[in-house]
């Protein structure tokens, strides 16, 4: 096994993915996804958002 993202496994996690979710929550699910990695990174580095301050 050389590595669990080869381009033909990255192929069937999409393929399983849209037959789970549907074509019309992909883009949703990954806006979510990049939204949850981006406040991840930031909580990390330390920044705040304005939402956090005025709390």
């Amino acid at each position: 096994m050389e590595g669990l993202f080869q381009p033909m496994h990255l192929l069937v996690i999409l393929v399983v993915g849209l037959f789970v979710f549907g074509p019309k929550k992909l883009p949703e699910l990954g806006k979510g996804l990049a939204q949850g990695i981006r406040e991840f990174k930031d909580a990390l580095n330390g920044n705040t958002t304005d939402k956090e301050e005025k709390k």
